[in-house]
């Protein structure tokens, strides 16, 4: 069948739309990968996408000497990006947990990629003048290469991360740069060589082959990771849940951090929420700010006079998840299903900003701010919010890192929490999963502690230690701190360089 030269160029056309949703997918994978395994997502977004802008510069430059064979030239572009592109997380998955080359794979990924995609769009521009204008050509490209871009941003966060994955996305988008190849081989079949065809055949199943055993080769990664059986791994749109489990020990990973081991959860948590109930005046109404997995709730609910729990968690996926598995549930004695607990699944910020309740005690139970996202939840103005919404002797916790490996950073959030109120507490205790942790107790009035009705069924806090608690050695004292706010985050460079220093 022989095709006009109005329907070759709207294939092309086409193409050039997928072309440009394949190409903003690739750079979103890149920067989402590189955050979850290094933290920081402003850093690495900006980096990923300064280097693939400038390397799809250097690959429109390379066009100039493409002189008469621009079909031909882009269906080998097509082949190389779905080989390249297709396998790009899977590489830099296995860069990370088996080479601990990641910043090499990352970076020639980042120019190899770049350099091809930029030199689809002139290639695809000098093939369509043999079927428009030059006015309507340039046009028409643009406009399929825009909304292409818009339709990649949105596909991405909403249906890709969440229900596909990083891994079988990359390989959906490498097959359907096969498939453009394979396309435009068939259209323009009577000018080029059946070489351009089986290559496009074999990129299609060399993806088609992995995508087959990609569960072998995550067990595998995975179990690299973590070096620990994998019970559950999910990326959400917030963040990468992973949690191992092995002979009744369970260990919960956000972004490849731990946050916590069963094996002594329970002096993070006693820690963290006991010391605030033995300070506040009453303890009837209860708002946790994250704490999705239930374990700092599975605390509060031993008080007896608790009436209402609010609890504010962004990720749906983390509260589901330990409300509904059985050795989960048994972890955090089933608490999310409490009929006094209400949990609201959105941005912290945002539900203290038009939220009117107060409450008796917050516990602020977040992942450490290592990134700007999370740092603003540590920020003046947060706090200011927090202590906005405790009720009259009311008293707010947060954790705080650790006074030891990240020292600044602790004393960083002290002092942000003193710059809303000058009834403040740090305090720290030794869990052995993470070493000497820290915590920071405020509220709008002085704090005493009345530790004589603490729950009879804690394992490790009790009333002698308080005052231990709030004794720092020479190496963990008060240093010189600027305080965290949502203009200028210095804590985010206190804590990065803090355990930088100590894992290097």
């Amino acid at each position: 069948m022989i095709l006009s030269k109005d329907i070759k160029g709207a294939i092309l056309l086409i193409a050039t739309l997928i072309i440009s949703i394949s190409g903003l997918i690739y750079e979103l994978l890149e920067a989402t990968i590189s955050s979850y395994f290094l933290g920081d997502s402003i850093y690495h977004f900006s980096i990923v996408i300064g280097i693939f802008m400038s390397a799809m510069g250097v690959g429109a430059w390379l066009t100039r000497y493409i002189d008469s064979k621009a079909l031909q030239s882009f269906i080998i572009v097509e082949i190389l990006l779905s080989i390249v592109g297709g396998f790009s997380s899977i590489v830099l998955f296995f860069a990370f947990a088996v080479w601990e080359s990641y910043s090499i794979a990352l970076y020639l990924e980042l120019i190899i990629i770049g350099s091809l995609i930029g030199m689809e769009i002139p290639l695809v521009m000098r093939i369509l003048q043999e079927n428009f204008t030059l006015k309507l050509n340039v046009s028409n490209v643009l406009s399929a290469d825009y909304i292409g871009a818009l339709i990649g941003s949105i596909l991405f966060p909403l249906i890709l991360l969440p229900y596909l994955g990083l891994l079988e996305t990359s390989l959906l988008f490498g097959a359907m740069n096969g498939v453009v190849a394979l396309t435009l081989w068939w259209i323009f079949r009577d000018r080029l060589s059946k070489g351009y065809l089986y290559g496009a055949l074999i990129s299609i199943s060399l993806i088609a082959i992995a995508w087959m055993r990609i569960s072998i080769f995550n067990s595998y990664i995975q179990y690299r990771l973590y070096n620990d059986n994998i019970i559950f791994s999910k990326a959400t749109p917030y963040q990468q849940i992973t949690i191992t489990g092995n002979r009744g020990r369970i260990k919960l990973f956000i972004n490849g951090a731990l946050q916590f081991d069963s094996l002594d959860e329970y002096r993070y948590h006693e820690s963290l929420t006991h010391p605030a109930f033995a300070s506040a005046k009453n303890h009837k109404n209860i708002l946790i700010i994250g704490g999705g997995d239930g374990l700092a709730l599975r605390e509060v609910l031993k008080y007896r006079d608790i009436q209402r729990v609010d609890l504010v968690d962004i990720d749906p996926i983390m509260t589901t998840l330990f409300s509904s598995r059985d050795i989960l549930t048994k972890l955090n004695h089933s608490s999310l299903k409490d009929r006094r607990v209400h949990i609201h699944h959105e941005d912290a910020w945002k539900f203290l900003e038009k939220s009117q309740k107060l409450y008796d005690i917050i516990i602020i139970d977040l992942p450490d701010p290592n990134n700007p996202s999370l740092g603003r939840l540590y920020s003046k103005k947060f706090y200011t919010m927090v202590v906005a919404h405790l009720s009259r002797g009311g008293v707010a916790v947060t954790q705080s890192s650790s006074p030891l490996f990240s020292r600044k950073a602790f004393w960083s959030i002290v002092h942000t929490a003193k710059s809303v109120t000058k009834f403040v507490i740090p305090y720290h205790t030794y869990i052995p999963s993470f070493g000497e942790w820290g915590f920071t107790l405020f509220s709008n009035m002085q704090i005493d502690f009345n530790l004589s009705k603490l729950p009879k069924d804690l394992r490790y806090f009790k009333a002698s230690q308080m005052d231990i608690m709030r004794e720092f050695p020479k190496d963990m004292d008060e240093v010189e701190a600027d305080i965290n706010t949502i203009f200028n985050q210095p804590l985010l460079q206190y804590y990065i360089k803090g355990w930088q220093r100590w894992y290097r």
